[in-house]
């Protein structure tokens, strides 16, 4: 709970000059003594609530607040806490005054216990980058993936020149945009890099992307933020940088920020609302949602990042927060089984009911497969809402087109849309991922579920001029796999079905999605990758294509990391120890010895 301070007003007490103090054997007249003992009173305010604004103030401030208004602490390395800067809200502090580490016993932190990296790579099966970085023995797989590595750091050359330090590269215009979703914290491009950086041996250019985050990564701004964005890319990305590295930077960056997200959750349901001003703590929902609701994909997706600062601060309260959200979705009557994508964080109530697989849905049913498999297949809750989650939307949102093609459709109180968006496609992996663990008479018939999603995928893909998919692609009116309105068609970088291709890889070794994922490295060379950069398209059905002048960050992370990770061999970042968050960040899976860890040594 973050508390914010309120500026007492003191005001100032003036006499006026005709008083005069007399002395008698009696002492003081009953009118002067009363102006005195104010005067007195009004001094001792004045001093008293001094004592607030002075610079060195936190401790005595600990004195005087109740408990619930008391300064929360993080647990880092060696027991120290950390302060959380919600008190001051300057945004003249230096970049560092977000890591000052006080010693402090507010809220009962064991200071005998803190994260040990060491024991943490002990609980992994298998080594994090494999015996060879999972370099593959094949001379033209190889040949492919050293392609995806030169296209990442032609990406982060561009970006670096044109752009260093703003969230994301314009490469048409040669210069840095910084947009809205993340509340005045920059460097987006730079902390989705990290990961994708170390794991394709770009070394030269990580060290430069580390000593960035360290030095000029400010977590002390005053904006209006996407708690989901923050969380998937800032959070996400720092706590893989850390699991990957056990850089303390790391962990000490993403403990502050963590922090400053739990005041989202200061709704009557203790749903978050969408938007969190990282300086104050004030949240609200997004203004184009319907009622002030809050959308599913958003405090859906915050399960896996959330459940991991609650390991390394040795805080339980970030796993709270998100076992609240599942309480409260398992408690709620769902129509047909199914999850609608706007939910009222004051009432607790649906608000609409509109059902997507894809764009305001999508990674809410990717964390709860996800956390079933991070928790080392213990989190048997999250088993069940997969799977229940999983029949219903075969039951009411699977079809097949005339042409035999499977696709998801979206769901309108119970009238079907015939379309599906290109974010639904990494569901084709999702299906995939979860095939082992339904029940055994199911397996096959999962794997040939996510078999035929991804290829209808490919077929949006392949039904295009450019051989890249548009936004969204319908089933009506004789189309199939085809963007019939102006507004879809559009190529933005995105990775969904190139992640469904890996998935897909990795767990058939069909090699069609190596041949498929080549497709695509093709495609973004020829239409996408400009002079400065790779930019996105506005027509995918265009001869001639018109680019948007926008380097997504998440092209970073996610489309060349898939990529890379479809060209090489299964041992980098295995499935057994790691599962992406939907960001593409790999987060260690929690097993039992992983937490006892934190022991006493």
């Amino acid at each position: 709970s973050t508390f914010t301070h309120e500026t007492r007003h003191i005001g100032k007490l003036t006499s006026r000059d005709s008083v005069r103090v007399e002395s008698s054997g009696m002492g003081l007249r009953l009118s002067q003594k009363f102006v005195f003992l104010l005067f007195l009173s009004g001094l001792v305010t004045l001093c008293f609530g001094a004592l607030f604004f002075l610079p060195d103030s936190v401790r005595l401030k600990r004195i005087f607040l109740s408990k619930t208004e008391s300064q929360p602490v993080t647990k880092v390395a060696g027991g120290e806490a950390l302060e959380d800067m919600t008190l001051s809200r300057s945004k003249t502090d230096s970049a560092s005054k977000d890591e000052k580490v006080t010693s402090s016993s507010n809220q009962g932190a064991n200071t005998d216990t803190s994260f040990d990296y060491n024991k943490f790579k002990k609980c992994l099966l298998k080594p994090p980058l494999g015996i060879e970085h999972g370099k593959p023995s094949d001379p033209q797989t190889l040949q492919r993936r050293e392609k995806v590595k030169e296209m990442m750091k032609f990406a982060w050359d561009n970006y670096k020149s044109f752009a260093w330090g703003r969230n994301e590269l314009r490469p048409l215009t040669r210069n840095g945009h910084i947009g809205n979703m993340f509340g005045g914290l920059r460097g987006a491009s730079i902390v989705d890099s990290l990961d994708t950086l170390y794991i394709m041996g770009l070394m030269d250019e990580y060290n430069d992307a580390k000593e960035w985050v360290e030095t000029s990564l400010d977590l002390n701004s005053n904006g209006e933020a996407s708690l989901f964005e923050v969380n998937i890319r800032y959070v996400g990305g720092l706590l893989s940088a850390y699991y990957l590295t056990g850089e303390e930077m790391f962990k000490r960056k993403v403990m502050v920020l963590g922090e400053k997200l739990l005041p989202a959750f200061n709704t009557p349901t203790g749903i978050p609302r969408g938007v969190i001003n990282l300086g104050s703590g004030t949240s609200w929902s997004w203004g184009w949602a319907s009622a002030g609701s809050s959308i599913l994909a958003e405090f859906g997706t915050l399960h896996l990042e959330f459940v991991h600062l609650s390991e390394l601060s040795n805080n339980d309260i970030y796993t709270e927060k998100v076992m609240n959200i599942r309480k409260l979705l398992n408690k709620i009557e769902k129509p047909h089984g199914l999850y609608p994508n706007f939910l009222s964080p004051v009432s607790g109530n649906w608000v609409q009911h509109h059902v997507s697989i894809g764009g305001l849905g999508d990674s809410f049913y990717e964390y709860l497969i996800k956390s079933y498999l991070m928790s080392d297949k213990t989190d048997e809750e999250a088993k069940k809402m997969y799977y229940s989650a999983l029949e219903a939307i075969e039951a009411n949102l699977v079809q097949k087109s005339p042409g035999g093609l499977t696709y998801m459709a979206e769901w309108r109180g119970g009238i079907l849309d015939h379309k599906m968006g290109h974010l639904a496609c990494f569901s084709g992996g999702m299906v995939v991922i979860g095939a082992d663990d339904g029940a055994p008479e199911k397996r096959q018939h999962y794997l040939d579920l996510a078999a035929e999603i991804t290829h209808t995928c490919h077929e949006s893909y392949s039904r295009s001029a450019t051989k890249l998919g548009p936004e969204a692609f319908r089933f009506d009116g004789g189309a199939e796999a085809t963007a019939t309105r102006l507004s879809d068609r559009y190529y933005i970088l995105r990775p969904e079905v190139i992640e469904s291709y890996m998935y897909m890889w990795r767990l058939t070794h069909d090699p069609k999605y190596r041949e498929w994922g080549w497709e695509a490295v093709e495609a973004l060379e020829q239409h996408c990758r400009v002079e400065a950069g790779f930019s996105g398209i506005r027509d995918v059905y265009a001869q001639t294509v018109s680019h948007d002048n926008m380097q997504q960050s998440f092209f970073l992370s996610e489309t060349l990391k898939y990529l890379y990770l479809l060209f090489s061999d299964d041992d980098l970042l295995p499935l057994e120890d790691w599962v992406f968050n939907t960001e593409a960040h790999p987060l260690p899976v929690v097993r039992k010895s992983f937490s006892l860890q934190k022991q006493v040594k």
